[in-house]
């Protein structure tokens, strides 16, 4: 018996007028398979999961019908749903319900009425499992984002679910605790063969290791096979969804390779030795993007100089005399591990937190002493972590309008929707929206402030990798006009892709900066898949295209 059968399901919601978020689904997940869904960003894939469990059912126009266990969903009564299905979202924030560590492992086992032994039992268990006892008695307030969400799961798992749904759930972790997340999620299905579907945008972890990959396009089913026979199919179909494909797989089909297609940056460095196999390559490097020296910046367009900084009087230093220097210009990114100080810089610089020693410095000019909302008025501009927090009108189109002159509201709304590619949902709540569209919601919203220093926190969270290329055309744009953009991001690839310069932080402060091929071409994590599967072969090529450059100039 299957787990799950969809059949002929179809759902719009309230406001979106004819327009299907769902459209004539058909799927079947058997017990213990690891499923993989993705697609664009609005393509169905968050509205899919959440119609698995009844309680997270968004309200709309639905037919068909889903089974679990070959009874229909809606039959199943939600105390059976808690324990049996899993479900985790992708803010860790939004799931945690209590104060303690403890509590909040007990909290679902409470909800189920479970007797005191049992309950304790299942939490050493869950703790001593996901490495949790040496925290185990922490304020939720003091964990990472990567502990957050590792702590979501275990809650979850102490239920003993025999299927475990997850959203997006590595959008806000660093790169080596998605990594460490995500391997632990292949385990639980390795070793008590809970059911797993998962969505995700960065399929370098997880695409190779599926039974099953289902590829959704506006709602419909466009694919679902095994991942070795998905790269062929979208390449083939010439399908905008191949451009969301792992790293070997593009540039397997980018330099026209032949057998059988690599999946994992192991596979991709052996069919890369085959591919030069017998001849060493004259051409090894690729040209550094921009000539820029991080240590010596005579104008900084942003200046940070000795800051120190702790939220409370008596915490732990969070800034520790750092020191970043950005020139004019330029796309800077910060890369580092959850809870280093990244984005507190952010909101130092912008003023938002203020530091106990140390000044900050935007075109010469102390910040603090910028008065009144100069700051802000085409000046600086702060995209937040979370999008929703700039939200606060009934529809996307208002919130965009308050940013505007009244006289060219309208025409200045549909420059920037068309931009940032949001003309279909101005008149959608914000709320309503997946977490790719309000991030281009939000970061329309913050453009039309027209900024000359732009601070952007996790900006291509929730973005589908075909945005990230019209993002990374906005950047450019926006640097032509003479901005400057410093970006916090957990996204190597597009840091690599994007940025001219990149920063780590680390203990509170910069530890390095370089250009990005040089930075990201000399770590063995915080790198790219690009880059660990040739870099037997190649010295600097850290992006997609660096590699195939470079196999078509050695043919």
């Amino acid at each position: 018996m299957a787990h799950f059968e969809i059949k002929d399901l179809t759902f719009s919601y309230p406001a979106a007028g004819e327009k299907k978020a769902l459209d004539q689904v058909n799927i079947t997940i058997e017990h213990g398979q690891y499923v993989t869904v993705c697609g664009q960003s609005g393509s169905g894939k968050t509205t899919l999961l959440k119609q698995l469990k009844s309680v997270l059912a968004p309200h709309g126009k639905k037919s068909g019908e889903i089974l679990f266990e070959g009874t229909r969903l809606e039959e199943v009564n939600l105390r059976t749903q808690s324990s049996k299905i899993g479900y985790v979202m992708q803010n860790p924030d939004s799931q945690i319900v209590t104060d303690k560590v403890w509590h909040e492992l007990a909290f679902g086992l409470e909800s189920l009425g479970m007797d005191q032994k049992t309950m304790r039992l299942r939490v050493a268990e869950m703790a001593s499992y996901f490495g949790i006892q040496d925290w185990f008695h922490r304020n939720v307030t003091e964990l990472s984002g990567g502990q957050k969400q590792l702590l979501n799961l275990a809650s979850i798992m102490a239920m003993q679910p025999s299927v475990l749904i997850l959203d997006e759930p590595t959008s806000q972790l660093d790169p080596i605790a998605a990594a460490d997340f995500l391997n632990t999620i292949r385990k639980i299905n390795r070793e008590l063969r809970t059911t797993i579907i998962i969505t995700e945008h960065r399929l370098e972890d997880i695409f190779y290791a599926s039974d099953k990959v289902i590829v959704m396009e506006e709602g419909r089913v466009i694919a679902d096979e095994e991942p070795g026979k998905i790269g062929a199919f979208l390449k083939k179909e010439n399908r905008r969804m191949f451009a969301a494909m792992p790293s070997p797989v593009q540039i397997f089909y980018g330099v026209n390779g032949t057998g059988n297609c690599p999946l994992t940056v192991r596979e991709g460095g052996a069919w890369l030795s085959r591919y030069f196999a017998g001849k060493t390559p004259e051409y090894t490097t690729v040209e550094d993007k921009i000539t820029i020296d991080p240590d010596d910046v005579q104008k900084p367009a942003v200046l940070m100089k000795e800051v120190w900084f702790r939220y409370e009087k008596n915490g732990k230093d969070v800034l520790k005399g750092t020191t970043i220097q950005v020139p004019e210009n330029t796309l800077f990114a910060i890369v580092g591990g959850n809870g280093t100080g990244k984005s507190t810089s952010l909101k130092i610089i912008c003023n938002i937190c203020k530091p106990y020693r140390g000044h900050v410095y935007i075109h010469g000019q102390r910040v603090d002493k910028i008065k009144g909302d100069r700051l802000f008025k085409q000046n600086v501009a702060l995209l937040p972590q979370d999008p929703l927090s700039l939200f606060v009108k009934k529809t996307v189109r208002e919130d965009l309008e308050e940013m505007c002159d009244r006289n060219l509201s309208e025409e200045k709304v549909r420059e920037i929707a068309k931009l940032c590619e949001i003309e279909e949902i101005l008149e959608q709540h914000p709320y309503d929206l997946s977490g790719g569209e309000q991030q281009r919601a939000a970061l329309a919203k913050i453009l039309l402030t027209e900024p000359k220093i732009l601070l952007l926190d996790e900006p291509t969270k929730g973005l589908d990798n075909f945005f990230k290329i019209q993002f990374g055309k906005i950047m450019k744009r926006l640097k032509q006009q003479g901005a400057t953009i410093i970006m916090v991001s957990h996204d190597v690839e597009f840091c690599a892709k994007y940025a001219d310069l990149v920063s780590m932080f680390f203990d509170g402060g910069i530890i390095t900066t370089n250009t990005a091929n040089r930075f990201f071409a000399q770590n063995s994590f915080y790198t790219t898949a690009a880059n660990r599967m040739s870099r037997h072969v190649f010295e600097n090529a850290v992006t997609n295209e660096d590699v195939i450059q470079l196999c078509q100039k050695n043919q």
